[in-house]
């Protein structure tokens, strides 16, 4: 029998930031993905509202293919947004929707047709504000350059987040605001959840209907992978006790609620989840109907306030390739703030 030590969240005792945060509502961002049969047969639907605190600028840019370095070279560093990592050889095309003051992207796409949303998520592991960390968006960013399809993407991101770490500053002007990360990877097969505490993950494979993520743990034990080592981590923190269970419950383990938190109530994440579903069997859920549940307010999907929805993202990605073999798909972002004011503009790659 695995039991749950359900006390207040730190395995100290102490009062921490990350749960006032969670607690007081200060949190944003919604990423979704629809396959068949909620839409189209063929086709993948990818949507996320960036919402950040308000004023922060975010841009729509556009990095090409780049060989940086010759095989058998050493590798130079890649400086992110805090830390210094070798560079691979070489990077896919990128457009992402980047914060101006950092080097990772809140959302964003390669030439192989991966595209990436991540959310801010609190656990009962304490976020490190040390600037000697990745942060999530980094992580985004690595995972679009250097994978090829959604699986490859989330395997870069988990090897990054378990040599570096996550952690520091997400907000330029407030130290104190941080926070672990959940990631929805997508490509024209399927999509991954991952959901992080500090370098512990797991991982969800999703190949038909609807999924969504927000500001909360929200696998439990449906997972198909997970960090090595992941249980006796949450038995040496105190956070389970007892006999070992085949998997341990990931939102009820590491959320901070505890023994209480077996699934995610966020209102943003029900909301987004009841939108979605709508379409779950009717093969309706385009790439307009993504664009009206970003435009939603119910529940604040598209944010106004202290922190407001900066920049909106919807991808179409098609299962078949071109004659060319490539990845058919189109994509549009607003990089400005509120979707329901905003228009969608399609993007390109660029070559370099």
């Amino acid at each position: 029998i695995l039991l749950l030590n359900s006390g207040d969240g730190m395995s100290d005792g102490s009062e921490d930031l990350h749960a006032t945060l969670q607690r007081s509502g200060v949190r944003g961002c919604d990423t979704f993905v629809a396959l068949p049969p909620a839409t189209s047969p063929g086709v993948v639907i990818f949507g996320k509202n960036s919402d950040r605190p308000s004023g922060e600028k975010q841009s729509i840019r556009t990095y090409p293919r780049t060989v940086h370095f010759a095989q058998g070279q050493p590798a130079p560093q890649l400086q992110c947004t805090y830390i210094s990592i070798p560079q691979v050889e070489e990077t896919h095309a990128v457009i992402l929707s980047q914060i101006d003051w950092m080097w990772g992207a809140e959302m964003g796409v390669n030439e192989r047709g991966v595209v990436i949303g991540n959310e801010a998520v609190w656990t009962r592991d304490k976020c490190s504000s040390e600037k000697s960390h990745l942060l999530g968006m980094d992580l985004l960013r690595l995972g679009l350059e250097r994978g090829g399809s959604a699986e490859e993407a989330m395997g870069v991101i988990t090897d990054l987040l378990q040599r570096y770490g996550q952690g520091g500053p997400c907000a330029e002007d407030d130290p104190s605001f941080t926070y672990h990360n959940s990631f929805l990877i997508v490509d024209r097969e399927e999509a991954w959840v991952l959901e992080t505490s500090d370098r512990h993950w797991v991982a969800q494979r999703v190949t038909e209907g609807v999924r969504n993520i927000s500001n909360c743990l929200s696998i439990g034990s449906s997972y198909e992978r997970c960090s090595p080592g992941i249980e006796q981590y949450a038995r040496d923190k105190g956070y389970i006790r007892g006999s070992a269970a085949e998997k341990i419950d990931f939102s009820r383990v590491f959320g901070l609620g505890g023994a209480s938190s077996s699934a995610c109530y966020d209102p943003r994440f029900c909301q987004g989840k009841k939108l979605l579903e709508k379409h779950l069997d009717s093969g309706s859920l385009d790439k307009e109907a993504m664009m009206a549940i970003l435009r939603e307010h119910t529940e604040g999907i598209c944010m106004h306030g202290g922190f407001e929805t900066t920049s909106s993202w919807v991808s179409e990605i098609f299962t078949e390739p071109d004659a060319g073999g490539c990845v058919r798909a189109q994509h549009w972002a607003t990089g400005r703030p509120y979707p329901c004011k905003s228009e969608f503009q399609s993007q390109h790659f660029v070559a370099k």
